[in-house]
């Protein structure tokens, strides 16, 4: 058949390759190619319509093996499948049942576990609390030891300190006295001081007017017995820087 289809594309390319008569749908082909290729279309005709025949001829046949192989083919795969499911459905069950005892060993250990952390737990426990109440205890007998030393240390200290206290108020108080006493003789000393410095003024004053009033007699004196005429001032004395 496909010889048949090889001429025929090959006389249509002689056709349109073929050179066209002027003023005319028609055209110029080479006989001897034509013909060519017309024989072997018909050499290959009966032998491809003999291959078509054929292959009517046992269509049926084909398709009663196709349709056995085919009822073959699903009996086989129900066949497997079956097989399959009953193997899967056997494993299945097996790893249940492995799964199961595994689960419920599992199981067993763990309660075995917990309770043994339960009785470790409650061990734990009271060896804690007959620890912490021993501890506590001994705090407390501790702490009421030191309290009573505070105690004793603080009535000792407070003894020392209102000895101190007493000391320390006796020595203000003669401070004090002594401050009194110093500021007294220090009054008493200026008061004395400055009665003998105005004593002195006084003295002072008295041998200053005495002495004014000699010198006053004796420049008067001195003028008494000058010539008349004479000029007042320096005689030479030194009495009249009195004047």
């Amino acid at each position: 058949m496909y010889r048949v289809f090889e001429s025929l594309d090959a006389l249509v390319t002689v056709v349109e390759e073929a050179r066209g008569v002027p003023m005319t749908g028609n055209c110029v082909v080479p006989r001897g190619d034509v013909l060519e290729l017309l024989d072997d279309i018909r050499e290959a005709l009966p032998g491809e319509l003999d291959d078509a025949q054929d292959v009517l001829d046992r269509r049926d046949e084909l398709v009663d093996d196709a349709t056995q192989e085919a009822e073959q083919t699903r009996s086989g795969a129900h066949s497997d499948a079956a097989e399959a499911l009953a193997t899967a459905r056997s494993e299945a069950d097996r790893l249940v049942a492995d799964a199961r005892a595994e689960a419920e060993q599992t199981l067993a250990t763990a309660r075995h576990e917990a309770e043994r952390a339960v009785a470790d737990a409650r061990r734990q426990y009271t060896e804690l609390t007959d620890r912490a109440r021993v501890e506590a205890e001994r705090s407390v007998d501790a702490g009421r030891a030191a309290h009573d030393r505070f105690v004793a240390e603080a009535r000792a200290e407070q003894v020392r300190l209102v000895s101190q206290t007493e000391v320390v108020r006796a020595a203000n108080t003669e401070a004090a006295r002594v401050v009194d006493t110093a500021e007294a003789e220090a009054d008493r000393l200026r008061r004395e001081c400055d009665t003998y410095v105005d004593a002195k003024l006084a003295d002072f004053e008295d041998a200053l007017g005495k002495a004014l009033a000699t010198v006053t007699r004796g420049r008067s004196q001195l003028w008494r017995g000058a010539p008349a005429g004479a000029p007042r001032g320096r005689t030479g004395t030194g009495m009249d820087l009195i004047d």
